[in-house]
């Protein structure tokens, strides 16, 4: 049996890892505007892509138009990517609707930042949450993923291209600013080592060419403009063909598709990580950051003889609910920090319905929720 070539290690700040993940996506274009605490992807970025084969760098005059760039860039047949923390994610929301409705798939990395308005520009939050989900007007399904460690950060990058590609839609990349700055060590995975999926082209010959319509899977296949394929993109509502329609049956076809492509693949799309939950009876949801400090604190419960369990969040939406269902199981309590006034444990007691008891930690003054305040609430059970 041959043996596995040696992964190579480097050290690295999230921010860092980030762009890693994204060009062993094969991530060919960026455009974006610098913002603090998310600046460095875009600095890395300018360097690095340059100098891989059509690899495209774009300063923009502002984030409006770099969601404008990669949607356009992806339309293109590339795979795109923009960086943004708070203001700056605020400002993408129109054309991230519009890349919803168009299907483009690309990657939107956010690394939160104190809010609202300018806020604390260089302190970690988790404020963002429900804006990832919601913050685009209209019904609309999204993907939004988290990474609570650097090389998580690589492989949750890699991660949101993948479903990018693989479901057609924007996939948003929720980091934290302690995240995003915390320098580690991390393995760069050898080629072969990792998936990268690329989008489906259509096969038909171009005249039969639908680019909105109906699949199995719920997925059009996408071509690249300039491709021989002709189609339209509008972020009206349309019908298989891409043009404008306000027929009730050709509307509901279309909402009803676009939420079932991304629905009916629960099972691929919801990612989490379970520590010592088996028989826990106090469970702590985390995500980001925060969930290394309740690693931490579930390790010392233990230690003190208390039934003590992580749920990390690795996808944030679409709520992995199912995993929640299966820890309420056993649990008879579940402790749910994060660095905002409580936007994630909303959807946790929305799925609990009474079930067990859930204990808030709640921290908004630019400061990390601590291993010893979620101790503190573990072992009050």
């Amino acid at each position: 049996m041959p043996r596995r070539k040696k992964r190579k290690e480097i050290f690295a700040l999230g921010n860092e890892a980030v762009v890693e993940g994204a060009l062993l996506a094969g991530c060919s274009f960026f455009g974006g505007y610098p913002i603090t605490p998310s600046s460095e992807i875009m600095e890395i970025m300018a360097a690095r892509l340059p100098k891989i084969e059509d690899g495209v760098f774009i300063q923009l005059e502002d984030e409006i138009a770099s969601m404008g760039a990669i949607i356009g860039g992806s339309l293109a047949g590339r795979k795109t990517m923009t960086a943004t923390s708070g203001p700056g994610f605020s400002l993408m929301q129109e054309n991230l609707g519009y890349a919803i409705m168009a299907e483009a798939p690309l990657v939107l990395v956010n690394v939160m930042r104190g809010g609202p308005s300018t806020g604390l520009p260089t302190c970690p939050a988790q404020g963002d949450v429900q804006q990832a989900r919601w913050g685009t007007h209209g019904d609309h399904p999204i993907i939004v993923l988290s990474a609570s460690n650097v090389q998580e950060c690589l492989d949750m990058t890699i991660t949101a291209f993948n479903m990018a590609e693989k479901y057609r839609t924007p996939v948003i990349l929720l980091l934290d600013e302690v995240t995003a700055h915390t320098r580690e060590k991390i393995e760069l995975p050898n080629e072969g080592e990792y998936e990268v999926f690329s989008r489906t082209v259509p096969s038909m010959p171009p005249e039969w060419y639908k680019p909105y319509e109906e699949t199995v899977r719920g997925v059009p296949p996408m071509p690249a403009i300039g491709a021989g394929y002709r189609f339209h993109v509008t972020g009206l509502t349309h019908d298989r063909n891409g043009f404008p329609t306000q027929r009730p049956e050709e509307v509901i076809e279309l909402m009803d598709r676009i939420h079932r492509k991304i629905d009916q693949f629960f099972y691929d799309i919801q990612l989490v990580e379970e520590v010592q939950t088996e028989d826990a009876e106090v469970v702590v949801i985390a995500y980001g950051c925060v969930a290394r400090s309740a690693e931490l604190a579930v390790q010392q419960a233990r230690e003190n003889g208390v039934k003590a369990g992580l749920l990390k969040l690795k996808t944030l939406f679409p709520y992995p609910r199912r995993h929640t269902e299966k820890v309420l199981a056993k649990a008879k309590t579940l402790v749910v920090p994060e660095m905002n006034m409580g936007q994630m444990s909303r959807e946790v007691k929305r799925v609990n319905m009474g079930q067990a008891a859930v204990r808030t930690i709640n921290r908004v003054d630019g400061q990390i929720v601590t291993p010893a305040e979620i101790l503190k609430v573990i072992m009050q059970g």
